[in-house]
This record gives structure tokens, C-alpha cells and sequence, in this order.
């Protein structure tokens, strides 16, 4: 890779080992407007390429905080559609790595037309392929658009910031008193953030993510060998009343369980689990949720609450090109 910051670090941690192939390590910004002072900006800001995880293409993206704050500019956002134009071509998902400023304001309009950019990319590879977004630190303004735009986003649970407006910018708000824009709100109120951890497991759940997904809308191979019986008795199944993650963890091959906004309307528990060998999307009420020790820790009502019904809904909406699903109801 170009350097050893900490945005090829994680690239490093995320894909198979020796897999990554970097593009555009050369590039730079090229902005010569008002004068302006001609610093080096290594990759300008954003290393971009290709590799595997568990032998599965996927391009990746990451910003580079050390570099002019890892602000988007013109050659940046070059770099990142580029890429989104070759994950289209091969059918592969993009996984963006953000820890950015935001716009690079020195370069004005050809930054904000640069933001566009992305965006664009983004809605035309909306159910084509999937699209991964995982913030490490700061994500604000124009920038908090493109995890929201993505299928799926992750947080890291103490450095991470996604806001449009900063909690201080706002009338009678302020971080001390409700910090809106950290991992806990976005997960838990705002219902936008799917997975929040710790760098190192963040970066595996990711992986742990694209080894279940298929690689695009098209692709009938993404199933693996079951090497479960299919014919064992579930014998913890009688003690899953209520807790329906407990029972899809118990059925799926393996155990292979992935659940997506764990933290957001827990009455409702949406995911991916792995069946015969192939992936399937699941939405199951819950009218509770036991610890680590078997007890009821949050207990809920059979009634579908709004939350729940907004939560299955988008989940519903956002996969339904990738995979099949099915319903579990406690009634």
C-alpha cells in the first residue's frame, strides 16, 4: 500500500492477508483555485482498491484522516466513483471505510460537485450490489449521507461521530446533556447504525457480514457446502419462548446468526442466517430478550410497535434483491 497510516491498516486487518491491490496511489488533488497553497496530499486523502475476504472480491475504500483531515475533494471522490465503476462492472460489494472532516472547503464548488458524485454511485448500485459503510471517526455535514445511502452501516463504539449538524449546533442541545451524534443514539434511537463495536471486531463482523451476502442481485453461486445435520433436534428450542434470535441462532447451519440493528426496536429482530447452504433474510417479533445467564432481561408485548414494523419494513426493502426471506411470528 501507499503508506502505512492507519486507513491501510485497517484495509490490512479487514481483507484476506496479501490480498490487496491498490488503485490510484498516485493521485493527488489538483486544485489551483484563489492561489491556493500547494501542500502534498498523499493518495489525496483516500487509499482506494480491490482484495478478498474468505476469497470473496470486494472493493474497498479508506479515508485517510492524516491527509487534510481526510476531506472529500475532487480527486478523492474521483478515486471513490472509480471504484464504484468497477464493483458494477464485476458484480462485486463496496465497502467504504469513513474517518473524515467533510467537504474540503478550499476547494468550493468542485468539492460539493464531488459529493454528488458519490451520491450518485451509490443509488445506481442500490440493489445491484451490496454496499457496506463503517465509521471510525468522524462523520458530518454532506458526508453522514453516504452511510444512510448504503445497505448497511457500522460504528465504532467510542471514536466514531455521524451527524448532519453537530449536537452543539442545535437549539437546546448540547453533547453533555444528549450526544446525538454518537454510536449509542444512532443505533439505539435513530435506527440508522446496524452494528457498533470495538475497531478490531468491527472489522470482523464486516467480514463475518460479506462471507454470508451474495455478491450481487445476480448471483445464484453464493451458497456453501452444509456440513450440519440437517435432521438434529433443536433441544433448546422449548426454551426460546419469547426470544426468537435464541431459536434462529439454534436452526441456522451451524450457528451462523447475523443480526442487523440489534440495538434499535428490540421487539423485532432482523438479520441473516445460513440454511442448507444458502443465505436467508429473517424479520421475527420477540416479546423478550434473556442474557448471557438465561434470564429475562427486557420483556415486550406481542403487539407489532411502530419501530418494529419500520425496522422490518427496511429490511425487507433493502435486501429483497439479494435474498430470499421468512417471517417468524410468536403468535
Amino acid at each position: 500500500m501507499s503508506n502505512s497510516s492507519q486507513a491501510s491498516q485497517r484495509i490490512a486487518a479487514l481483507l484476506d492477508d496479501n490480498s490487496f491491490v491498490e488503485i490510484g496511489a498516485m493521485v493527488t488533488a489538483r486544485a489551483t483555485d484563489f492561489n491556493l497553497k500547494q501542500t502534498e496530499t498523499p493518495s489525496d486523502g483516500v487509499i482506494t482498491g480491490y482484495g478478498v475476504i474468505d476469497g470473496n472480491l470486494v472493493y474497498v475504500y479508506s479515508q485517510d484522516a492524516s491527509v487534510l483531515g481526510g476531506t472529500i475533494g475532487e480527486m478523492h471522490a474521483k478515486k471513490i466513483t472509480n471504484l464504484y465503476d468497477l464493483a458494477l462492472k464485476t458484480g462485486a460489494p463496496v465497502i467504504g471505510l469513513i474517518d473524515s472532516a467533510g467537504l474540503r472547503l478550499q476547494e468550493a464548488t468542485d468539492a460539493l460537485h464531488a459529493f454528488g458524485e458519490i451520491y450518485l454511485k451509490q443509488t445506481l448500485a442500490s440493489g445491484v450490489i451490496p454496499q457496506i459503510t463503517a465509521v471510525f471517526g468522524t462523520c458530518g455535514g454532506g458526508l453522514a449521507l453516504v452511510p444512510t445511502l448504503t445497505d448497511f452501516t457500522f460504528m465504532e463504539e467510542k471514536k466514531a461521530k455521524l451527524f448532519v449538524n453537530s449536537p452543539n449546533a442545535l437549539e437546546g442541545n448540547n453533547i453533555g446533556k444528549c450526544d446525538t451524534s454518537d454510536a449509542k443514539f444512532q443505533s439505539e434511537e435513530s435506527g440508522i447504525v446496524d452494528v457498533v463495536a470495538e475497531e478490531a471486531e468491527l472489522l470482523n463482523r464486516i467480514r463475518e457480514l460479506i462471507s454470508l451476502l451474495p455478491a450481487n442481485n445476480e448471483d445464484n453461486l453464493s451458497y456453501t457446502e452444509c456440513t450440519d445435520d440437517l435432521n438434529r433436534a433443536c433441544e433448546n428450542l422449548a426454551n426460546c419462548a419469547g426470544d426468537t434470535s435464541i431459536a434462529l441462532s439454534n436452526i441456522a447451519d451451524d450457528g451462523a446468526f447475523f443480526e442487523v440493528k440489534a440495538a434499535y426496536a428490540k421487539d423485532m429482530v432482523t438479520g441473516f442466517i445460513r440454511l442448507n447452504g444458502a443465505t436467508v433474510g429473517f424479520v421475527a417479533n420477540r416479546t423478550a430478550v434473556f442474557d448471557e445467564n438465561g434470564k429475562e432481561a427486557e420483556k415486550f408485548t406481542d403487539k407489532l410497535s411502530a419501530k418494529a414494523c419500520e425496522k422490518a419494513a427496511k429490511h425487507y426493502a433493502q435486501n429483497k434483491h439479494f435474498m430470499f426471506h421468512f417471517e417468524c411470528s410468536l403468535h
